[in-house]
């Protein structure tokens, strides 16, 4: 058994955590993390706070093991609201990211932890000066959104420079990964991409089929995906998107995913069009254009295995992925192949 910083300060029994990722850490998901021995984490970006209280009680039916929450603080009131709940409802974890922690005192309170996740060494820094319990340290190979500084470089420089205890996400998916990760001074690892593809997870069959065909170089990274720099599954329509098109074209294309979603009148959908058309990509319009367009095409992949027009947030790791375990087996295995290289390595000293 490897025992770390991590396993000692959650409670669980191995040092790997299940990365928050929208519409996909279902509570089922969560509570298969958490019962296999690792640190399941439910992302709460896309819920109501009423939503996330639901999903709180669903976790704890299904699992007396500690879990936590995920939520982007960009999100402003909704955000307030959903961390209130989870500190309601006492959640042993909050794992935050985009954004300045106000709650970490009243966490604390109640003996719940607090995990800050990062895409710079600076953020991790600063977690850790905020007084964070744990950071998560993400390398460029994640899936979604992240920088792009690699996990060889971030992890290093990053345990080199704070105390708490650091989880590593990027490019990880087996015990070799794991190893190299508490070896380069990590207390943990996070996975998002190889958890996705179990048996417990809700994503459609159609994209766990494309993931596992997939290699590592199947992956493209834009901010035209959802207004954030991220990384996807590269299939036609994230390949189309990421080049972008003619001005009117797109913005009409933009204005139209947004009306969609916010259900905009025809006079507004033209007004924003145009609007959009004389704007910078950076302007308010076009993020949340892409937002709109992020949300809807996100949820078509993983609900409706829409190939046509979803798009699938995957990392690097696909390219190691060649089967859809249980979260049980997938757990198993990594720790087993981690003692044996650790085992390994340790051996080559003198």
């Amino acid at each position: 058994m490897i025992k770390t910083r991590m396993t000692d300060l959650f409670g669980c029994k191995h040092p790997i955590m299940l990365a928050g990722m929208n519409w996909v850490t279902t509570p089922e998901l969560v509570a298969a993390v958490c019962n296999a021995g690792g640190l399941g984490i439910f992302a709460t970006a896309r819920c109501t706070p009423e939503e996330t209280r639901k999903g709180i009680n669903e976790i704890r039916k299904l699992t007396d093991k500690p879990f936590g929450i995920n939520q982007l603080l960009i999100l402003g009131q909704v955000a307030r609201d959903t961390i209130q709940v989870a500190i309601e409802e006492k959640v042993p974890v909050i794992n935050y990211t985009l954004g300045k922690p106000w709650f970490i005192d009243e966490v604390h309170k109640y003996g719940g932890r607090v995990i800050g996740t990062t895409a710079f060494v600076k953020h991790a820094i600063k977690a850790a000066e905020l007084g964070c319990d744990a950071i998560v340290v993400t390398g460029a190979e994640a899936a979604a959104h992240g920088e792009e500084a690699s996990t060889l470089i971030m992890l290093p420089i990053v345990a080199s420079k704070v105390k708490i205890p650091i989880i590593s996400a990027g490019g990880y998916g087996d015990g070799r990964g794991l190893a190299a990760a508490l070896s380069l001074g990590a207390s943990a690892i996070s996975m998002g991409t190889r958890f996705a593809l179990t048996k417990e997870s809700t994503v459609h069959e159609h994209f766990k089929q494309l993931c596992l065909k997939a290699t590592e170089n199947d992956t493209i990274v834009s901010t035209k995906f959802d207004g954030m720099r991220g990384r996807a599954l590269k299939t036609p329509v994230t390949e189309r998107i990421a080049k972008g098109g003619f001005p009117l074209v797109e913005a009409f294309r933009g204005a139209y995913e947004t009306k969609q979603l916010f259900n905009l009148s025809w006079p507004k959908f033209i007004g924003m069009s145009f609007s959009m058309m004389g704007s910078d990509d950076q302007h308010p319009l076009w993020v949340q254009a892409r937002q709109a367009a992020g949300y809807r095409r996100h949820t078509l992949a993983i609900y409706d295995g829409n190939m046509k027009e979803g798009i699938y947030f995957a990392g690097q790791i696909l390219g190691a992925c060649n089967d859809v375990p249980t979260v049980a087996e997938l757990i198993d295995r990594i720790m087993v192949e981690a003692e044996a290289t650790l085992k390994k390595t340790y051996s080559m000293l003198a």
